[in-house]
């Protein structure tokens, strides 16, 4: 990596840690670590699914982890934050109706569109709503974009790219070039849809912009959803949200006199305006609806300072469960993907109990990460402690499981000056700060950091890199693409007593020394310049007094 971008954000703001400074804790325990994750992703915990016998076993295990490490619970003698969720299941004989002067399509459900709803009623319904396109259905003041202006899209459905605007055109000056913003993430374009009232939303798939190909979609939206029960029946939400295929919405831009690739050319630049399609949008959706109540665990360390400030390392507990329509192996165990970070926050609870610190350190193992991130969205709208005094959020999904590398990645560069310490606590490991290598696909906003990252909290989502000690880098990448292609979400992802836990040890300690850096210190680490998330924590800063030295 190029010296250059290593230094690009190596700001001053944190003092350098001394050679001499002590450790934080005691020494992990391998052997403990490892029986942590053997039994997390054992056949016993059944996947670990919430609202399931697995959850009840994986919430009691980590329970007792806590209390032996010496956390204090948070309610009481409880660790438990109840989550309430709903399980909304769209019937997948729906149909979308797109009509015009001579115009007639039928998109039919899994191949064309993949539709649902987020509220919680037994039928929702588009009926003749006007269909608009809004480029990429983005409202960003602070990059001087607004796809809305103008418009009025109340009871329409409107059409939206996804990704945003800098990765299409490839212009490092608009929004942030090839890197994803929170814009281009499909979730805020649901909520931004919602926000301008329109009854129904429907963003393009295309492979390269989203990260993911269509099976994907097709496979992770269909199917029991679940979400956050909200109560009012969530009626804020888009009565219709969802997806349209990349060849689909040629055919219904076609249908509409225009034509697709044009669009969204000129969607990418600034000063596009919505274009009116002429065509209407007709639909029926049929819910299946069931409640179940889940549980983030959540224990604390109080600081002895300044017991109001907190430090939060989090990960979540959660997998897909069982599934009994598969032959052979039903059980999506989910051991690297997420008993290695459940394991080690367990591990780092108990190097961290017993050390005084001034300030709080919170343990948050969170649920239903897999369901959307709604654990810590759970959280992040009900926090057990104040967010303007939350100093930071660290997050662990997926731990190094081949051995040490000589590089740590960061997701998400160059938002917060986290990664100054991250950094400084690397190169005492011998080991570079690096970007994550597909800023493109918005890693940053798939996983539970997001959620406070929206609050304005800073976080940080680091994990080993590629550049394996022993083998070199081309060997890691090998590795990690084996991963993902054979085992990411199946049941073969299961625990290896062959594992080298040698690197999720050291990333660990770096994790380790960063918490105790910011427990012993007053500074409340900031947001870079230019970060979508800088205004929330700015605005919050006021709300909490910062002690003078």
């Amino acid at each position: 990596m190029p010296t250059a971008l290593l230094v690009l954000f190596a700001g001053l703001a944190w003092p350098m840690a001394g050679a001499s400074e002590p450790v934080l804790g005691g020494a992990f325990d391998e052997t403990r670590f490892r029986e942590d994750i053997r039994r997390l992703a054992s056949d016993e915990f059944e996947g670990r699914e919430p609202g399931s016998p697995g959850e009840a076993k994986t919430v009691a295990y980590i329970e007792s982890g806590f209390a032996a490490a010496g956390l204090k619970p948070v309610k009481g003698n409880s660790f438990r934050q109840a989550v309430p969720l709903v399980s909304i299941t769209a019937s997948p004989d729906a149909t979308l109706a797109v009509t015009g002067d001579d115009v007639n399509l039928r998109l039919a459900y899994g191949s064309d569109i993949v539709v649902g709803t987020k509220r919680v009623v037994e039928t929702v319904s588009l009926e003749a709503s006007e269909m608009v396109f809004a480029g990429y259905g983005i409202v960003a003041p602070e990059f001087g974009w607004n796809d809305y202006a103008g418009l009025d899209v109340r009871g329409k459905t409107v059409v939206v790219l996804v990704n945003d605007p800098g990765f299409a055109s490839g212009d490092p000056k608009l929004f942030r070039g090839r890197t994803m913003t929170y814009y281009g993430r499909w979730s805020y374009k649901y909520e931004e849809a919602a926000r301008q009232g329109a009854a129904g939303i429907l963003i393009v798939h295309e492979t390269a912009a989203a990260g993911y190909a269509w099976s994907v979609v097709a496979s992770s939206w269909t199917g029991p959803q679940l979400d956050l029960d909200r109560g009012h029946h969530n009626a804020g939400r888009a009565a219709v949200q969802g997806w349209l295929s990349d060849a689909a919405a040629k055919r219904v831009f076609e249908a509409a006199g225009q034509d697709f690739d044009t669009l969204s050319a000129r969607a990418a630049a600034p000063g596009f305006e919505p274009v009116t399609l002429g065509l209407d949008a007709s639909l029926v959706l049929t819910n299946s609806i069931s409640r179940l109540l889940s549980s983030n665990v959540i224990g604390y360390r109080p600081g002895t300072e300044r017991p109001d400030e907190t430090i939060i390392l989090m990960a979540h507990w959660d997998h897909l469960g069982r599934d009994e329509t598969l032959e052979g192996d039903q059980i999506y165990n989910g051991a690297l993907d997420n008993a290695t970070g459940t394991a080690a926050l367990m591990e780092l609870a108990r190097s961290v109990a017993s050390t005084p610190l001034d300030r709080s350190v919170v343990f948050a193992a969170v649920t239903a990460e897999e369901s959307g991130l709604l654990g810590s969205a759970y959280y992040a709208e009900h926090p057990l402690f104040p967010l303007e005094t939350t100093v930071a959020a660290l997050n662990m999904d997926g731990l190094n499981v081949l051995g040490r590398t000589r590089d740590v990645v960061v997701i998400g560069w160059g938002q917060s000056e986290l990664e100054d310490l991250l950094r400084q606590f690397a190169a005492a490991q011998d080991r570079v700060v690096v970007p994550e290598p597909f800023p493109e696909k918005g890693y940053f906003f798939r996983s539970d950091h997001f959620n406070l990252a929206k609050k304005g909290v800073p976080v940080l989502y680091a994990e080993s890199g590629i550049d394996d000690r022993r083998r070199g880098a081309e060997w890691g990448r090998a590795k990690s693409s084996e991963y993902v292609r054979n085992h990411y979400h199946k049941p073969s992802d299961e625990y290896d007593p062959g594992w080298d836990l040698s690197g999720a040890l050291e990333d660990m300690a770096l994790y380790l020394r960063i918490v105790r850096k910011l427990a012993l210190s007053r500074e409340f680490p900031e947001w870079r310049a230019g970060s979508e998330f800088k205004p929330v924590r700015d605005a919050s800063a006021a709300q909490r007094a910062v002690p003078v030295e």
